[in-house]
């Protein structure tokens, strides 16, 4: 710990838009629940007007200031017309409650407090780690039975962590080796070896990696409360040994609805460890109980580029499917473009979708053109294809081999498979309110209960994570990540696909019998100058096809090979021919008395 009467060098706080600077000293003095407190003396300045969000981000210094006002301490100034001043020595609870005082808006102390030479007051604290702060989660709403957020945490201004039998002199900035040796030894025979090492994680992260400034939140009645961690961890003889390690904190005086958090958010609310790192959702969290204009009026009050996207802002844009124009279904050669739109409105709601039907109906190639224009371009787009080997393992992850680079060694490690790339992708910050596709070929050929695993849940509650059975992360599907598969019913009826499946995906039929499949060889004919003849041989051959999962699509007669000489008989022959061999295989049916090209030729005429 720090000496009790440490030097500490002036530091100084630059009031907003080009105002003057105000001076300031820490000190190791410690207020109610443990922070430092800061000194700022007589004649300092302060910003004479308050961001409107300031009474409730930061209820109890905007008291404070309102009570140093009306007591004549804090003046209008004679040394910088139109500002305000201190009239006294004036003695804050933390460096951050000195910072929003002066400055009349939400502050972390750590940061915006620096010396001469512009190095923070965080750079002069004991365990401070180095770079930006972070937001964590720390749950206190069930320790051994009890809500220490309402009982412990809320009122006295601290968060904690149970460790009820580590030993005594576990300071901050212990190593994670030590923390390691230390709770193999005190917890030997109390817990198991997965719990050691999740025990291990949480002690070093509140230890070592929390720092003052950062922004902790916790989950208890239904509500997120948060608050700013304004001093060091500290380990305490508490009676019950539920809160051995605490650290002092600035709570906000209200909660937020957890039902009314964004999604992103929920999904890392959701991971079930005690301490969770929310950097993947900072920019949410800094922008809780904040509307659009306050979050500007709240940057404009800060030095910061102007140029910059304020980061709360670009979190909050929504998440849009474009609407389907004209030339895209002209494009598509599908009938209506209000048939385009239902199907992107069934993205929207559901997110799943599957087009099923007959080979030959277009479906891969609708699919993927509507996800490109959809996500925006192909970038926004990956295909993949499912077949009967295909495993869980090849689409989430799993163990591969890979080639050491150095010692050129082939060993078996975890590798990501297409779902978790393209979720990575699609959960990048910006990258969240564009969306992305994944698009499944021949959905139905693999064993979807196996591949899909733990999936099933998260394509159906995309607000929760679930932790993965091989590399133990916590994961969730991205809000802005589309799935898009197409089934053949040729090779497996819709009808044999399981509940789960159908309660989790829209299914969107592309049938030779109805639009916008039925027309379109027709539609494609008069686009290229051909004769109608071959629409008018499909529509023949399918109305002589009792089964609907197996009659013929048009993408087979959509090709330039079979308009050359002799093409149409030749594809006859040898591509739409052997699929009706197939289909009536054992029945003792004349094929080519029945489907061949004389046969529907003649009974055109």
């Amino acid at each position: 710990m720090v000496d009790e009467h440490t030097e500490y060098p002036e530091f100084r706080l630059r009031l907003p838009n080009g105002g003057p600077v105000a001076h300031g000293r820490h000190t190791d003095a410690k207020g109610t629940n443990g922070s430092r407190k800061f000194v700022v003396g007589p004649g300092e300045p302060v910003r004479p007007e308050v961001v409107p969000s300031f009474a409730t981000r930061v209820a109890s210094a905007h008291r404070l200031r309102e009570e140093l006002i009306r007591q004549g301490r804090i003046m209008p100034s004679k040394n910088w017309p139109t500002w305000l001043e201190t009239t006294d020595t004036i003695t804050f609870n933390s460096s951050s409650e000195a910072a929003a005082v002066l400055t009349g808006r939400s502050a972390n102390g750590w940061v915006d407090w620096k010396t001469e030479d512009n190095r923070p007051l965080g750079d002069f604290m004991p365990g401070m780690w180095m770079g930006p702060n972070r937001p964590w989660l720390i749950r206190g709403s069930n320790v051994t039975g009890l809500d220490l957020v309402q009982r412990l945490w809320l009122p006295e201004g601290r968060v904690s962590l149970a460790a009820s039998r580590l030993r005594q002199g576990v300071q901050q900035g212990t190593s994670k080796d030590d923390l390691r040796t230390f709770v193999q030894e005190d917890y030997e025979s109390t817990a198991t070896y997965g719990q050691k090492q999740q025990l291990v994680e949480e002690l070093h992260a509140f230890l070592s990696r929390v720092k003052p400034g950062d922004t902790v939140c916790t989950i208890s009645g239904g509500e997120l409360y948060v608050g700013e961690i304004t001093g060091e961890a500290e380990q305490t003889e508490s009676e019950d040994r539920r809160s051995n390690l605490r650290r002092p904190v600035e709570w906000q005086p209200t909660g937020y609805p957890y039902d009314d958090l964004p999604e992103e958010l929920q999904q890392k609310l959701s991971i079930q460890h005690d301490v969770v790192d929310l950097s993947s959702v900072q920019a949410l969290v800094e922008g809780l109980g904040l509307s659009d204009e306050e979050l500007v009026e709240e940057a404009e009050a800060i030095e910061r580029d102007p140029s910059g996207e304020i980061p709360a802002l670009v979190a909050r844009r929504e998440l849009e499917l474009p609407d389907p124009t004209d030339e895209l279904a002209a494009e598509l050669l599908v009938h209506d473009t209000e048939w385009l739109r239902e199907v992107r409105d069934l993205l929207a709601d559901e997110r799943q979708l599957v087009l099923y039907g007959p080979p030959g109906t277009g479906k891969t190639y609708l699919a993927l053109k509507l996800a490109e224009f959809l996500g925006g371009g192909p970038e926004q787009v990956k295909l993949i294809q499912f077949h009967p080997s295909y495993a869980y393992e090849d689409f989430v992850e799993g163990f591969r081999p890979k080639e050491d680079p150095k010692t050129k060694e082939v060993a078996f490690r975890i590798t990501a498979g297409p779902l978790r790339e393209l979720a990575a992708l699609a959960g990048r910050e910006g990258n969240r309110h564009i969306p992305h596709f994944l698009i499944i070929d021949e959905i139905n050929r693999a064993n979807l209960a196996k591949v899909f695993g733990e999936l099933y849940f998260l394509l159906e509650y995309r607000n929760k994570s679930v932790q993965l059975p091989y590399s133990g992360d916590d994961f969730a599907l991205p809000k802005n990540l589309f799935v898009i598969g197409t089934m053949n019913t040729a090779d497996r009826s819709i009808a044999l696909v399981d509940t789960a499946m159908r309660r989790r995906f829209a299914f969107v039929e592309l049938s030779p019998r109805t639009e916008p499949t039925s027309g379109l060889l027709r539609r494609w004919l008069a686009d290229e100058g051909k004769d109608s003849e071959p629409a008018d041989l499909l529509d023949a051959l399918n109305s002589r096809i009792d089964d609907a999962d197996f009659r013929i699509g048009p993408s087979y007669l959509m090709k330039k090979g079979v308009y050359r000489e002799g093409g149409l008989e030749r594809t006859w022959r040898t591509k739409i021919l052997p699929l009706l061999e197939e289909h009536h295989y054992g029945e003792g049916v004349d094929i080519e008395k029945r489907y061949g090209l004389a046969a529907l030729r003649e009974s055109l005429a």
